[in-house]
């Protein structure tokens, strides 16, 4: 069929009509007429593929990474970085429209960076596959439980990239090749960390050939047999290798490889900075940072002179936060939660009355958290967000119920070439 694209949703997809219904076109750009085949037909949606380019757009490029298309891990290569952020903001404006029927007061400047090499964050497949010459060290094949036959990244720091190829060799040599299901990789400010998940134990040789691999190639190797409880360094023996900083605070942050952190370290910088100037911390304040995880916004919050509980569901992410505060002189409060729990605000009334709110949940948002609210606090929310529906949710809430305007709001772009869509809103009483 040909189809005349009008549009780009976030995922990197061009939107066109057939016959009035609409066809979400893989492959496809905002201008361009193509020649596509249909993949699947839903009752409100069909979704189609390209097989022939008729007219192109002058956003499209070539991608730079020679394993796009095969690789999951990228999905808009083909676009370029100004037309990937105006899909993304286009994105959060429909979302909170149509499902949070809420209105922005004024769209953000989106807070974006470099697109290559970014990624100091990232969870690499390992299969050995016989027929392939061997281990298999990358992302997953695009919709495939497949890992991608691949030998560099262009999202990954150019030395994290080149540690691929010497990693498919030394899990080839290892007595459990077939048992290493992941290596998760960690890029600090000083230091690079690959975690290695291990189905059976290490034999002698094996944790010889690890050690050599670690000073060889100037990594830090870690070990996880088990569960999260179970992560522990292995070579060389420092557990305090992984931290960043947050210069324009003074404020230093370590992390084991493990804890959650943003995988994007400089557009982490420009987000934690543009939270903090729409909170607007008052010294003497009081702040609850909710979903606080190792204090990424608590401990510039309190640099400002706030009074700051940090509350987090994960005890080691507490105690990682307290430690974080202690080492950079901070006084700052953190408490383990259920931020999920129905009547959330009565357990947080019982810490005393908020002025401001940070809010950083996971996809699931923080809808439990919404609906208990106090009618006369907080005053103002900063709401920063991994998943744009679940924030229009949230937002419904916050405008129709709880007394809210939403300010402003505006796109993050931590993961470009991808259809994540990072976001952070403004809500103000």
């Amino acid at each position: 069929m040909i189809l005349e694209i009008e549009a780009l949703d976030a995922a990197g997809r061009g939107v066109a009509r057939n016959a009035g219904k609409v066809v979400f076109v893989e492959g496809a750009l905002t201008g361009e007429l193509v020649e596509a085949r249909l993949l699947e037909a839903k009752p409100k949606f069909d979704r189609a593929r390209v097989t022939q380019i008729l007219q192109a757009s002058a956003s499209r490029r070539a991608p730079c990474c020679q394993y796009f298309g095969v690789c999951g891990g990228c999905a808009t290569q083909h676009v370029d970085a100004r037309t990937q952020v105006a899909a993304k903001q286009r994105g959060l404006e429909d979302n909170l429209a149509r499902i949070g029927k809420v209105a922005v007061d004024s769209m953000l400047a989106p807070i974006y960076g470099e697109e290559w090499g970014y990624r100091h964050r990232a969870r690499l497949s390992v299969r050995f596959v016989e027929g392939k010459g061997g281990a298999l060290v990358g992302f997953r094949e695009k919709k495939s439980t497949y890992v991608a036959d691949m030998r560099s990244c262009e999202v990954l720091p150019p030395k994290t990239s080149s540690l691929i190829v010497p990693l498919r060799t030394l899990i080839g040599s290892l007595s459990i090749r077939d048992r290493v299901p992941q290596v998760e990789i960690a890029v600090g400010d000083a230091a690079t960390v690959l975690l290695f998940r291990h189905l059976l134990p290490f034999t002698e040789a094996d944790h010889a050939l690890l050690r050599d691999f670690a000073d060889t190639q100037s990594v830090h190797v870690w070990l996880q047999p088990a569960g999260p409880e179970t992560v522990a360094p292995f070579h060389p023996r420092a557990s305090d290798a992984l931290f960043y900083d947050l210069p324009e605070f003074g404020v230093r942050i370590a992390f084991q490889p493990s804890d959650f952190t943003q995988v994007n370290p400089a557009v982490n910088r420009l987000l934690v900075s543009r939270a903090v100037r729409l909170l607007d911390p008052q010294p003497g304040e009081r702040i609850a940072d909710l979903f606080c995880g190792i204090g990424n916004f608590s401990l510039p919050l309190a640099r400002r002179g706030a009074q700051v509980i940090g509350f987090e569901g994960s005890a080691l992410l507490v105690e990682r936060a307290r430690q974080n505060a202690a080492a950079n002189d901070l006084v700052a409060q953190f408490e383990v939660a259920d931020l999920f729990q129905p009547n959330l605000g009565a357990g947080l009334g019982t810490f005393g009355r908020f002025d401001k709110f940070l809010i950083d949940p996971p996809r699931e948002g923080a809808i439990s958290l919404v609906h208990s609210l106090h009618d006369d606090w907080p005053r103002r929310i900063v709401y920063v967000s991994c998943d744009p529906a679940t924030l229009a949710r949230d937002a419904d809430v916050l405008v129709h119920n709880k007394g809210f305007r939403l300010s402003s709001a505006g796109v993050v772009n931590m993961f470009p070439h991808t259809a994540h869509v990072e976001s952070i809103a403004l809500f103000e009483r």
